[in-house]
């Protein structure tokens, strides 16, 4: 994948280039923009896919240690990445973390629709049980590392506090363990982690809520019927809260619809993206 340098860091990304819609794919804490591999295979073939690898722990390269890192700081991020590529008219997606909504409701100009798939929300933040242990991974001397050597072990993947709380069936090994291994191996990817954990400002998608209902575009809600982290009432206060949004709920599927169900969100994106604007 190329890189970029932003103001932050380098900024790895996958882009499909073509000429059809722009569709600019975010993942959530600890994962890579390989979250999305499906859902690109499936719409590379009609639609310009563009999916960065944010600095949430599965980055390659840290970011620079004299520019904030923390959720407001990806915010701006997200909307440098949008102004170097240059990217106009964006279906903006977002699955497990919220910077798009506060990417909306702030910087809507390069934005022609909006996606939120089961995400932090209002405040469920951070969210669920594992969102919490982070944070308190965070706080505690050797907490990132001890963490990262659980999730490491294969055999415990599947528990509530990992992966188990976000998808229903297993995530590949070899992913999994490429999402882990900046971590594992790179003490200053480790500090970029922990830098952001603890920027989290519990108000933040709070806050976000009064620009979310300035975001007078075309917008879609996703939510997993069968989400464990995300509260399922979430999904409909979104959707409410956006002028023209709408809900569409996923059965069979926690968190990640990516991993658990990608055929069928690949399905929901195109129809949705194919709708007069």
């Amino acid at each position: 994948m190329p890189d970029i340098e932003l103001t932050a860091g380098p900024i790895a990304y996958e882009d499909t280039g073509g000429e059809g819609p722009v569709v600019v794919l975010l993942h959530g804490l600890v994962h890579d923009a390989t979250v999305w591999r499906h859902v690109i295979a499936d719409l590379r073939t009609d639609h310009r896919c563009v999916a960065p690898t944010l600095p949430y722990g599965a980055h390659r390269r840290p970011m620079s240690p004299d520019v904030p890192l923390d959720p407001d700081a990806v915010n701006e991020l997200v909307v440098e990445f949008l102004d170097r590529l240059d990217l106009r008219d964006v279906t903006l997606v977002e699955s497990d973390c919220g910077r798009a909504q506060t990417v909306a409701g702030q910087h809507p100009e390069r934005l022609g629709r909006l996606v939120l798939i089961s995400c932090e929300a209002f405040d469920n933040y951070p969210p669920g049980l594992p969102g919490k242990l982070i944070g308190v991974a965070a706080r505690l001397p050797g907490g990132i590392p001890l963490l990262v050597r659980t999730l490491g072990v294969r055999a415990l993947r599947r528990l509530p506090v990992g992966l188990g709380a976000l998808t229903k069936r297993p995530v590949p090994d070899e992913i999994v363990d490429g999402w882990l291994r900046p971590l594992r191996t790179d003490k200053a990817i480790r500090e970029d982690f922990r830098r952001y954990t603890l920027g989290v400002r519990r108000t933040e998608l709070l806050e976000a809520v009064d620009g979310m209902r300035t975001f007078d575009k075309p917008a879609l809600v996703v939510w997993a019927a069968e989400d464990l982290m995300m509260p399922r009432e979430h999904g409909r206060r979104l959707a409410d809260v956006l002028p023209r949004g709408r809900l569409v709920e996923i059965a069979d599927s926690r968190t990640l619809i990516s991993e658990d169900q990608p055929e069928l969100l690949a399905t929901v994106l195109r129809e949705f993206i194919a709708e007069p604007g």
